[in-house]
């Protein structure tokens, strides 16, 4: 959505307050959790709606092998 909307994670970062290095997190899928305020943020800075940005993707879960 960045690239569509021609805009920068410094900008976008700007835009909705949050740091640079949050916007990357998000960006790069490794958050955890996300503000209903932030993702409000961001949708309305990339015109967008939440499913255009967000993608569900179930934890996989590690087993410990005790042999």
């Amino acid at each position: 959505m960045l690239a569509r909307r021609k805009l920068s994670v410094t900008e976008l970062s700007e835009r909705v307050g949050i740091t640079m290095a949050n916007i990357s997190v998000l960006k790069n899928g490794k958050a955890k959790a996300i503000r209903f305020s932030t993702l409000e943020a961001i949708c309305r800075e990339l015109d967008c709606q939440p499913g255009d940005i967000l993608e569900y993707q179930p934890e996989h879960i590690e087993t410990v092998n005790l042999q």
